[in-house]
């Protein structure tokens, strides 16, 4: 996997957070970390992604992969951040009660901003880095909000740090933002198609009879999903893209048998899955397909069809590389009746 760069294009954007906008775009905004500051930064969703920043319908393969729960991303300039920082603290220190531990540690951030003081080893900053002023911007924890866990959540809990233009974040700050983790947030939000396979035959059958199996290459084709950090003068985004590469049936009942025997049907050379059937295949075994070995009786077996994709993503600056395989899958019912003999 090719190394996640950042490029920054232009001069680094010095206003206020950007709000939030309706269509495929959603805001992000970070808890509390441990100095109660967050940043805003919204991330963009276009193509194939669930509605209103909702976490998409792909499954990873990988049980250990999971979205990034938190990041750094762009947050003030010094003026503003000073204004903001200054109120912020200027506030809680004069709250009813504020004192021992509290006030210390708010008089430690105070020092940490204004008088190049360190928080614990932390090298500080001089009045907030207003002497450089439109060269650089304040970074700050962002929070995932489709991270359930808080926990995790809430786990970039680093003080707010200077970038300069053009530089990238100090290396201690590996969560700070990157092609590679929109491309990890766009997996996330993508939203895959249903699969509903085509039976013969169609939604009953008999048992022992071989059911066909298939997916027409008009029914499936590669997904993409963009992520973009939409903070001016910061290029950076990433396309993740799912491929169709499999197709496996799973009965709903241990009484059946699948074709092939492990239920995973291939993709085909033309991108279609399975076979179609047609007259004259009856006696044949379906490439692709599954037959009941009992009756479903007065109800339903649940057939899962699910797909494997495999997902890889471009981004920013040339990097690029792999994501865990992305599943999805439906449930058809299918009725299996016995066949009825007549003795004569």
């Amino acid at each position: 996997m090719a190394v996640s760069t950042l490029v920054f294009t232009g001069t680094a954007y010095a206003g206020k957070p950007v709000g939030s906008d309706e269509g495929a775009s959603t805001d992000q905004s970070g808890g509390s970390n441990n100095s109660g500051i967050h940043a805003t930064a919204r991330i963009t969703y276009s193509g194939s992604v669930a509605k209103n920043g909702g976490t998409g319908n792909v499954k990873s393969a990988d049980v250990n992969w999971t979205p990034p729960p938190c990041w750094y991303a762009p947050f003030l300039g010094a003026k503003e951040f000073k204004e903001k920082m200054s109120k912020d603290i200027e506030r809680q220190m004069n709250a009813p009660g504020m004192g021992g531990h509290a006030g210390a540690a708010l008089g430690e951030l105070q020092r940490h901003y204004e008088d190049e003081y360190g928080w614990t080893d932390t090298p500080g900053y001089k009045d907030y880095n207003v002497d450089k002023d439109g060269e650089g911007m304040f970074w700050a924890a962002v929070e995932n909000p489709n991270e359930p866990d808080i926990l995790k959540r809430s786990s970039c809990n680093d003080l707010p740090f200077w970038v300069d233009n053009g530089e990238a974040p100090p290396p201690q700050y590996e969560e700070a933002i990157t092609p590679e983790i929109l491309a990890a947030l766009a997996y996330q939000h993508m939203q895959l198609p249903d699969t509903k396979v085509t039976l013969a035959p169609k939604n009953v059958t008999k048992v022992n009879l071989p059911t066909w199996a298939w997916l027409d290459k008009a029914v499936f084709d590669e997904v993409q999903a963009t992520a973009a950090l939409d903070v001016p003068g910061f290029n950076i985004q990433a396309t993740t893209t799912a491929k169709p590469v499999a197709l496996k049936l799973e009965p709903g009942t241990p009484d059946a048998e699948t074709y092939p025997a492990s239920g995973e049907c291939l993709i085909n050379d033309d991108g279609s899955i399975g076979e179609p059937y047609a007259k004259g295949k009856a006696d044949k075994t379906p490439p692709c397909g599954l037959k009941y070995l009992r009756s479903s009786g007065d109800g339903t077996y649940k057939l899962q069809a699910t797909i494997t994709w495999e997902i890889e993503w471009t981004g920013t600056g040339g990097a690029g590389g792999d994501l865990p395989d992305g599943t999805f899958g439906n449930d058809q019912a299918v009725t299996v009746q016995e066949i009825q003999a007549i003795n004569r």
